[in-house]
């Protein structure tokens, strides 16, 4: 039998009923599948595994199988199914004259230029790529040049519970779920103002809180 070529990417998915093959592109990793063969072997196998049942039990049995199995992956019949699944499934791939690899035509393959595309990437991809990419940057940079927090005070600490309810807050200046403010103030038992923060002496009648 003729040399086969093809051959170094592939995945052997080869049982005693039959033989099939996964072929997978070496740039994206995505594969075809052969048509599966049916196994004259393995029927034949299975007709002697039926014998073997009643002449020599489960050691008889397991002796034609991996006759069966052995014969089958490697084997004339094995090279002959791999050969045409090979004949099936190489229309769809290219190989690289550059670096050798087996690559699938629809999408790895840059039929103006002859070569895979990790080789000779396609232009107009990359262009979109290189667009997309820029368009990602200069949103960053146009957010990055709008003040979001002008209107909050940064010098008042930020209620994250509200104190009175519990429920989460929104970064307003009052509870959302009950109304209570969310500025976090102090109020005095001596004479009742209120103070931002949390001094230690009343900023009206100087008492210790």
């Amino acid at each position: 039998m003729a040399n086969i070529p093809f051959t170094n990417n592939y995945a052997d998915l080869s049982s005693q009923r039959g033989y099939q093959f996964k072929f997978h592109c070496q740039k994206c990793g995505n594969g075809y599948m052969s048509t599966f063969q049916a196994s004259k072997l393995g029927t034949a196998a299975a007709a002697a595994n039926a014998a073997a049942s009643l002449l020599g039990g489960i050691f008889g049995r397991a002796a034609q199988s991996a006759q069966a199995l052995q014969s089958m992956v490697a084997g004339p019949q094995h090279d002959a199914a791999l050969n045409a699944a090979v004949r099936e499934i190489s229309p769809l791939f290219k190989q690289c004259s550059r670096c050798g690899q087996w690559v699938c035509e629809p999408v790895c393959w840059n039929k103006k230029a002859g070569l895979c595309e990790t080789c000779a990437p396609d232009l107009d991809e990359e262009i979109a790529a290189a667009q997309a990419s820029a368009a990602r940057e200069q949103v960053a940079e146009k957010a990055r040049e709008i003040d979001y927090v002008g209107q909050r005070n940064l010098a008042q600490v930020a209620a994250v519970i509200c104190p009175t309810c519990g429920a989460k807050a929104q970064g307003g200046k009052f509870c959302p779920e009950c109304g209570a403010s969310l500025s976090p103030k102090r109020k005095c038992a001596h004479c009742g103002a209120e103070a931002d923060g949390t001094p230690k002496f009343c900023p009206e009648c100087g008492k210790a809180y």
